[in-house]
């Protein structure tokens, strides 16, 4: 049985996916730039998925609401794997998810991710909470990214995807405590805040005194998913890597930045300029650092 062409053109989803990377912003856009217009295409399909069911659990709304809007990407997502989308977004997967062979589960994950945000906010997750949390909106990005960069499907594939993933989404949670905490979520795990006698509670845990050893201690986990990924360098083809790599030299950055400054109470959010991240990402673009640098400058 043959399947009807979609009312929207492929050259109007492109157009919509490449739109939908510009209008946001991403700090992805420069590793995307970099790769070849296939690939690039293909990523722009991928991220505009992303921003949108992201959007959808992001923006005022019931929950109701939310939870259809995803439930509606759930259903779009099996139809673009009949080969019969119905969205500029899911038209502009298409072709890529054939090209790649990319996984239907992966984008299934990342809506899960998206309804857990949706069902919050997030208050408080156990460890394990918060890492299948960073599971699904960071990782399986990454292993939807992995066949599209040009990387065999491996186990160092994988073990770089799922680490990078965590390590990236984990740096992003510790920058932004006092800003998620504003808006009533809370992603630091409550094993370390009950350790040490923080409220679970984001009204009132952005000046606890115990505050600065829950940041450390999650920083030093992060550090490990840094690491992992590290690891898993040797067995895979680096300048595949490099639009992955860009921004883990940037986030590494961000990271480190926080460390060496320490985690007392009431810092601004730190931030990089727009030249320090050409010199971070030309550092890593040439070869990546095998060693944890012990500093942005070394």
């Amino acid at each position: 049985m043959s399947v009807a062409a979609p009312a929207i053109s492929l050259a109007e989803a492109r157009r919509h996916a490449q739109a939908t990377v510009a209008k946001s912003g991403t700090s992805f856009g420069a590793g995307m730039r970099i790769l070849s217009r296939r690939r690039r295409e293909a990523m722009y399909a991928i991220y505009a998925f992303c921003r949108e069911v992201d959007d959808i659990a992001d923006e005022p709304g019931t929950l109701q609401e939310k939870q259809s809007g995803l439930s509606a990407w759930r259903m779009e997502i099996e139809r673009v794997y009949r080969g019969a989308p119905t969205t500029p977004t899911g038209v502009a997967l298409l072709e890529h998810i054939q090209e790649y062979d990319l996984p239907k589960e992966e984008f299934i994950l990342v809506i899960e991710g998206m309804e857990m945000d949706a069902a919050g906010p997030i208050i408080a997750p156990t460890m394990d909470g918060l890492l299948a949390y960073t599971r699904r909106a960071a990782g399986a990005v990454g292993m939807l990214s992995m066949p599209v960069f040009g990387a065999p499907q491996s186990q160092a594939a994988e073990d770089f995807a799922l680490s990078l993933g965590d390590a990236l989404q984990l740096t992003n949670i510790l920058r932004d405590v006092e800003e998620d905490a504003a808006e009533g979520r809370l992603y630091l795990p409550a094993e370390l805040l009950k350790k040490y006698d923080c409220p679970l509670n984001p009204g009132t845990v952005a000046m606890a005194r115990g505050l600065p050893q829950v940041r450390e201690e999650l920083a030093a986990v992060a550090c490990e998913k840094f690491a992992a990924t590290r690891a898993a360098l040797p067995r895979l083809d680096w300048r595949m890597l490099r639009p992955a790599l860009l921004m883990m030299g940037v986030y590494e950055h961000y990271l480190n930045m926080m460390t060496a400054r320490g985690w007392d109470n009431g810092q601004p959010k730190p931030e990089i300029s727009k030249f320090q991240k050409l010199l971070v990402a030309a550092r890593w673009f040439m070869a990546p650092r095998l060693k944890a640098p012990k500093s942005w400058s070394d």
